[in-house]
């Protein structure tokens, strides 16, 4: 049975490894930008597809600040 991991593993990975922050930075500046495309049809599907990869990226972000005691009650 697989361990889940938790916000401290998170934590370890992307901020205290050897390489994790620079892997986080380069995850942020791809992954991070506007979700908005404007665009009709198109511009919707570009759309959803941003805010699934950014989906992951804030899931990876709001992990780390747990590990730091920062709970966010947004949504």
């Amino acid at each position: 049975m697989r361990k889940p991991a938790l916000p401290g593993d998170y934590k370890r990975l992307f901020e205290e490894m050897a390489g994790g922050p620079e892997v986080l930075a380069e995850l942020a500046r791809r992954f991070g930008r506007a979700v908005y495309v404007e665009g009709g049809h198109e511009g919707d599907r570009a759309t959803c597809y941003r805010a699934g990869q950014r989906a992951v990226l804030d899931f990876i972000l709001m992990r780390i600040n747990q590990a730091d005691g920062i709970y966010d009650d947004g949504d």
